[in-house]
């Protein structure tokens, strides 16, 4: 079967919409947000002024920081990485706030009919798996949670669905003390999240393996893609 050819570039940017879409689709369910985005959003609930979105730049700068300390140098091009969070975290905010159902300011977090909010619970980590999946299949750099997997995962040769698992275990066990420090309870926190770090690698993979079944990535911009090559 002849695969569609699809340009990186349109990878990238629906990745990123998709990603935030599914983010704050999670979120309204009260059921405990991602792991991965979950010391984000503590510190959104903790401040009371920042949003979720700007949060997001706070965490993902640390986690940048220890990126390039694993990699033993700084590109200039990695920084590309805060662009796409800037882009994620601006969707991210803009999703939050257009659509009631996932603006907390019109619709209480968990307020939702349950049955909803199962529906909701599941297409948001489905969709989440998806996004993580195109981004994972674009010369661009994803946002840099993604792209500390891809790009560590790379140098050190690891098998990155099963670095994406650790990783992401990681930030729960994170996340957790963080919530325990700030609220001295979980906040953020639920059996949704747990669901979320057991499921969202093995996603990832299944929708990476169907992408490769039938889709081709092919960069529109060939010399530009050159500039992102992690490993040289």
């Amino acid at each position: 079967m002849k695969k569609i050819q699809i340009p990186s570039e349109f990878a990238y940017f629906a990745g990123i919409i998709i990603l935030a879409f599914s983010v704050a689709m999670v979120t309204c369910t009260n059921f405990g947000v991602s792991m991965i985005v979950a010391p984000a959003y503590l510190i959104s609930q903790k401040t009371g002024f920042l949003t979720f979105g700007q949060s997001e730049y706070i965490v993902q700068g640390i986690l940048f920081i220890v990126f390039c300390i694993l990699m033993g140098k700084v590109k200039p091009v990695y920084f590309s990485a805060f662009i796409t969070g800037l882009i994620y975290g601006a969707f991210l905010d803009f999703w939050r706030l257009v659509i009631p159902h996932f603006n907390p300011a019109v619709t209480a977090p968990g307020s939702l009919p349950f049955e909803l909010k199962i529906v909701y619970f599941i297409a948001g980590v489905l969709l989440t798996a998806l996004s993580i999946a195109l981004l994972f299949r674009t010369y661009l750099y994803p946002q840099v949670y993604d792209f500390f997997v891809k790009g560590v995962s790379e140098k050190y040769r690891l098998n990155r669905n099963k670095f994406k698992i650790g990783f992401d275990v990681s930030c729960l066990i994170v996340s957790c003390i963080m919530t325990l420090i700030m609220f001295g309870t979980f906040v953020g926190i639920g059996v949704g999240t747990i669901i979320m770090t057991c499921v969202n690698g093995l996603l990832i993979g299944w929708f990476g393996a169907m992408l490769d079944r039938v889709c081709i990535f092919v960069p529109a911009a060939k010399k530009f893609s050159t500039y992102f090559n992690i490993s040289n």
